[in-house]
């Protein structure tokens, strides 16, 4: 039955849509972050949503599990098939079409392969933009931000993926093909439908296109550099910048001194934005649209670090002078996650609990994951007005990766994800649940909600052949 399969797929998708060449399939069989490799049946590589459409129907007529695949950058696992053999990864790379971009609407419609990147350049040359960006921008690909419900750095004013999102076309298990591009301002048809794709991750249906929201380009920007004693601080600088900047507040980023030594570390040219160290420094960016209210961003940050300083809440500040300044600061915090990776194994959670709540949770955890497994170091960082941050447990100096991450390093993470569920928080904030976190969102999650999320898979993947043993 396999190699029936194989004869009619590889009819269906041509020399250019099927292979099963061990070399061509090893890149997509391990994850980003380097935990997971499995074996695959075939690499897919469909051309359209007709494509996708017939071969999902072939797959639901043969029992072929299928493993949606964007970028392949993604924190959890969730697109890496399991070592069984017989899942077949289907890429939406080849389908990387910007189909339509209208400036007057300022939308712009998409097919699912196409690299955030490439969006952002085509938004530019149109005077717009697209308001979500990351570090892996380079390689993700707009379905799969879409199917893990994406966040970044710009959240704080715009809101994640499902917040960007006007449209969407996706392919169910069956074969059939929903569609929904045509974004429409009121529409009381009963449910969202479109919603229910939105994070879930391949498990109920397959993105194929999606239509975007897009805002005017940026007429000018500051950023800024600040040095605090604590997250609380910190937060209080942020409440502020609020009230200050208000709308043109777009990004506050918090690391701790910890994490921008890292970063001064790994990367050769990299030098320290402020004179002396601090306990917690913040990335912030106010933005303007409009040429305007540009001018007026310097007087806007030099009023709101003034401020600040007045108000005890930072030790020292520096705004960038130029945009190459700016983005020498945003390269910081974009480096982190590598820079603490070279530092050694650890554990990394993307955890979120009430905005408020965030300093006392991170000085709460902190000292008493720290105090149970001595030798380990908890670093904090991210989306402080967003509610979530990075929560990274690195392991005592020396330990052997995998038995480290198999053994304590599990129980650290199972610690960390009790501790935010405590506090009312999420063990994921913007990864998604993939493989990784399955076994615990299955632990710790609403019964109720579980329950509904079961149902709503059985009901549109009966035969549990989408992206099989993720999520749910």
């Amino acid at each position: 039955m396999t190699s029936t399969f194989l004869d009619e797929a590889a009819r269906l998708l041509g020399p250019k849509g099927l292979t099963t060449a061990p070399d061509d399939i090893a890149p997509w069989l391990t994850d980003w972050r380097g935990r997971y490799t499995g074996r695959a049946l075939a690499l897919a590589s469909p051309a359209s949503t007709d494509e996708v459409a017939a071969l999902v129907a072939l797959c639901a007529r043969h029992d072929i599990p299928i493993v949606p695949q964007g970028g392949n950058s993604g924190m959890s696992g969730g697109a890496t098939p399991f070592d069984g053999g017989d899942e077949l990864i289907l890429s939406l790379r080849r389908m990387n079409r910007i189909i339509a971009l209208d400036a007057a609407a300022r939308t712009a419609t998409v097919e699912a392969g196409v690299i955030l990147q490439v969006l952002h350049e085509a938004a530019e040359r149109e005077g717009l933009r697209f308001p979500l960006s990351l570090g892996g921008k380079g390689s993700a690909t707009i379905g799969g931000l879409i199917s893990t419900n994406a966040g970044g750095t710009q959240v704080l004013r715009h809101g994640s993926m499902r917040a960007l999102l006007l449209g969407l076309e996706g392919v169910l298990a069956d074969g059939s093909v929903f569609n929904q591009l045509v974004p429409l301002k009121k529409d009381n048809r009963g449910f969202d439908l479109k919603q229910v794709l939105i994070g879930s991750e391949g498990t109920l249906g397959i993105v194929t296109a999606a239509t975007l929201k897009l805002e005017p380009g940026i007429a000018g920007r500051t950023v800024m550099w600040a040095g605090a004693a604590s997250l609380q601080d910190a937060r209080g600088l942020l409440l502020l910048a609020q009230e200050v900047a208000g709308d043109l507040l777009e990004g506050f980023e918090v690391l701790p001194q910890h994490s921008l030594e890292a970063v001064m570390a790994y990367l050769p040219d990299a030098r320290a934005p402020l004179s002396e160290p601090h306990n917690w420094h913040a990335l912030i960016e106010l933005v303007a649209g409009d040429a305007e209210t540009a001018t007026r961003l310097a007087e806007i940050a030099e009023r709101l670090l003034a401020t600040a300083y007045e108000r005890g809440l930072i030790a020292d500040a520096t705004i960038a002078a130029s945009e190459d300044q700016a983005e020498r600061l945003w390269l910081i915090r974009e480096t982190i996650s590598p820079a603490e990776r070279a530092l050694g194994p650890a554990m990394q959670h993307d955890i979120s609990v009430p905005v408020e709540q965030m300093p006392a949770f991170v000085e709460a955890a902190v000292p008493k994951l720290e105090a149970d497994w001595p030798g380990t170091r908890a670093v904090c960082f991210g989306h402080l007005g967003d509610g979530n941050v990075h929560f990274h447990v690195i392991a005592p100096s020396g330990s052997d990766r995998a038995a480290w991450e198999q053994s304590d390093g599990k129980a650290i993470s199972r610690q960390v994800h009790d501790m935010v569920t405590q506090w009312g928080g999420s063990i994921s904030a913007e990864h998604g649940i993939g493989r990784l976190k399955r076994d615990e969102l299955a632990r710790l999650a609403d019964p109720v909600a579980l329950a509904m999320m079961r149902a709503i898979k059985q009901a549109l993947d009966p035969k549990g052949l989408l992206n099989p043993g993720k999520l749910v």
